[in-house]
């Protein structure tokens, strides 16, 4: 991936870099390794490839653009994880329909596949119905195995406020799959 740098030149200058070419170098060497990781993320959050990388895409923009609002670069990885799930809540939220796979959610599937078949379908379902906000909080959390901490540094929130979310988002996802169940599977 790249940016075209000059159609989207941070406001203000980054002290110690006095040049263009000095800012999108530095910029670049933190970038390179992690736009992988930025995308499997993104990926992880949104519905399809294509989606992902316009995520990835617009944060790297969005990181290039703030860039002189970073005061320290060791502080990079959870800044632009930052912006990336910002960017993915923000798509999230514009999204008319969301659907996601979430068979990874249930870690335990049945022997026999047909039986989870079933099961997996109303898990999408039900996580598809969640708030952008929630949604974030159950991928990260059981899709990305990361602790409430980390969670809270991926998307600036307080723990407390993670725990609550995932909560009431766990809460829903319970209701919905129950609803799911006793009406055979078959409700949209």
């Amino acid at each position: 991936m790249s940016v075209n740098y000059e159609k989207h030149e941070p406001v203000e200058a980054e002290a110690g870099l006095s040049s263009l070419s000095d800012r999108r170098n530095a910029f670049e060497r933190l970038t390179q390794g992690r736009l992988d990781r930025a995308y499997r993320l993104a990926a992880t959050i949104l519905d399809g490839d294509s989606e992902a990388q316009d995520a990835v895409h617009d944060a790297a923009v969005q990181a290039w653009t703030r860039w002189s609002s970073l005061r320290d670069q060791s502080r990079f990885d959870a800044w632009f994880d930052r912006i990336v799930v910002n960017v993915c809540r923000d798509r999230l939220r514009h999204s008319a329909t969301s659907s996601r796979k979430v068979a990874e959610l249930r870690r335990d599937l049945p022997a026999d596949p047909a039986d989870g078949v079933g099961l997996d379908d109303a898990l999408r379902r039900a996580v598809g119905a969640l708030s952008a906000d929630h949604k974030i909080v159950v991928v990260l959390r059981f899709l990305d195995d990361l602790p409430i901490e980390a969670i809270a540094i991926k998307t600036g929130l307080r723990t407390g406020t993670v725990k609550s979310r995932l909560h009431y988002a766990l809460r829903e996802l319970r209701a919905a799959y129950d609803a799911s169940q006793r009406s055979g599977g078959t409700d949209q």
